[in-house]
């Protein structure tokens, strides 16, 4: 393992160890992890990170309970529907709401742009943020459809926002600002976004199909 919170590379992409995070340590032990998570997210744009804040257990739960969530039956499911429209993002979308591309604007084949969003996306998602959030409210299951699941998703939706919080302080430390908490005054955790999701198998032939 990588003595500069490095610890390997998986396939081509940097793991960034936060075994030996503490916030007590000093800004020169800090800086150790630091410095190449801004660099792998400069130069790379991307990170695996392990030894974070959040127990394996508790990962491995919230999988088993977005497990349970895709497992129920699409009527279930739209009880919670993901909003019409593009401003909100919170509840259920099912298979072919979303389209392949985003891809709307400027570019000079308009045909392919349109073509591009006939293609319909295979995956389902939900999608949950702070109950505090009002300019995203989210859009519950009834708690009888799935009895527990918004307790633990409420639960595991802070517990990440305490392991983006470390990781925000650690980038402030990496692009040199003195003040590690700087990201922390522009970012509450409202505002943030968990979202579960599923691709189900699709036959090769509607895949061939699809134009």
């Amino acid at each position: 393992m990588g003595s500069f919170g490095v610890a390997r590379e998986h396939g081509g992409v940097p793991v960034i160890d936060f075994a030996t995070w503490k916030s007590s340590n000093s800004q020169e032990e800090k800086q150790k992890i630091a410095s190449p998570l801004a660099k792998a997210c400069a130069t790379v744009g991307f990170v695996y990170i392990i030894n974070h804040l959040l127990p394996h257990e508790k990962v491995t739960e919230a999988f088993a309970w977005s497990k349970k969530l895709f497992d129920l039956g699409q009527e279930q499911k739209k009880l919670a529907p993901h909003p019409p429209g593009h401003v909100v993002h919170r509840g259920y979308s099912w298979p072919g709401l979303e389209k392949v591309s985003n891809s709307m604007g400027d570019e000079e084949d308009t045909e392919l742009v349109k073509q591009l969003r006939k293609v319909s996306d295979i995956k389902e998602s939900y999608e949950i943020g702070s109950d505090k959030y009002a300019e995203q409210p989210n859009v519950w299951l009834p708690n009888d459809v799935l009895p527990g699941f918004r307790d633990f998703m409420t639960r595991f939706y802070w517990d990440s926002w305490e392991n983006a919080k470390m990781i925000l302080k650690a980038m402030a430390i990496g692009i040199g600002l003195d003040d590690e908490d700087y990201f922390l005054r522009y970012h509450s955790g409202h505002e943030n976004q968990l979202r579960l999701l599923h691709y189900p198998s699709v036959p090769a032939a509607k895949i061939e199909d699809e134009s």
